[in-house]
């Protein structure tokens, strides 16, 4: 394959992230997809077709229809992109793998399902894990963040005088100040005395901090979680209504 290819797809990325987005998932995809296309001696442009997007999309070989009709969607965009630049390039009708996604039902927690939850971080294994998730827990119920935003929270984007908090990078990069409750800025007061007595040097300027003294990683947090649920004994109240932590934020 020619760099014009992959010149071409760091191009739309670009100016997928100047809009707004945050393509980590679809940047992997795309990339892979290019390698599909490596493989099959594409050299150009011109050689992305809807049989190649299909071919790719459909992998792996019984797999989940939605996750293939996601791939085709990614491809369909860069696809997109690139038709506007060469119109040789094919771009995959939307209704090809006309799969709909299951959207999950919102599990709206109860203050004692809130609790359960802070109660169950007290199993883990250290101190500052245990402190670290329960706070983390208690900040999404009560302030509607997104698990992201507070991962991404910085010690100084809190301000413990006026009870306000800053979420940086917020979706579409936005920036917003949020008004604390007095209950929940002493609850973090408390975090941070705690935290401090811990680990007095952490590595990372962030809020939330791991036993490491790093920020914390997503997936690290949804397993973690996972755990705590089981734990607190919270169920599926159906097929798609299940515990998650981004229904914390409800």
């Amino acid at each position: 394959m020619t760099a014009s290819l992959r010149d071409a797809l760091n191009d739309y990325l670009t100016m997928r992230r100047a809009l707004g987005y945050r393509p980590a998932r679809p940047e992997k995809l795309l990339n892979q997809f290019l390698n599909h296309l490596d493989h099959l001696g594409v050299i150009d442009a011109d050689g992305v077709t809807v049989d190649a997007a299909l071919e790719w999309a459909c992998l792996p070989a019984g797999g989940d229809g939605t996750w293939w009709a996601y791939r085709l969607s990614v491809v369909r965009g860069f696809a997109s992109y690139l038709h506007t630049l060469d119109a040789t390039v094919e771009v995959p009708a939307t209704d090809l793998l006309p799969w709909q996604v299951r959207r999950a039902c919102p599990y709206l927690y109860s203050d004692s399902d809130v609790a359960a939850l802070i109660a169950a971080a007290s199993s883990l294994s250290t101190p500052l894990r245990r402190a670290t998730l329960a706070t983390l827990i208690g900040l999404l119920a009560v302030t509607g963040m997104r698990v992201g935003e507070a991962i991404a929270l910085d010690r100084d984007d809190l301000d413990t005088r006026n009870g306000l908090l800053v979420v940086r990078h917020g979706k579409f990069d936005k920036t917003r100040e949020l008004v604390l409750h007095p209950s929940t800025t002493d609850a973090l007061r408390g975090y941070l005395r705690r935290r401090d007595q811990l680990h007095p040097s952490p590595q990372s300027p962030a809020l939330l901090i791991s036993t490491a003294g790093t920020r914390l990683i997503y997936c690290n947090i949804h397993w973690t979680f996972h755990r705590l649920v089981k734990l607190a004994g919270l169920t599926p109240r159906s097929a798609t209504c299940r515990p998650r932590i981004h229904d914390l934020r409800h």
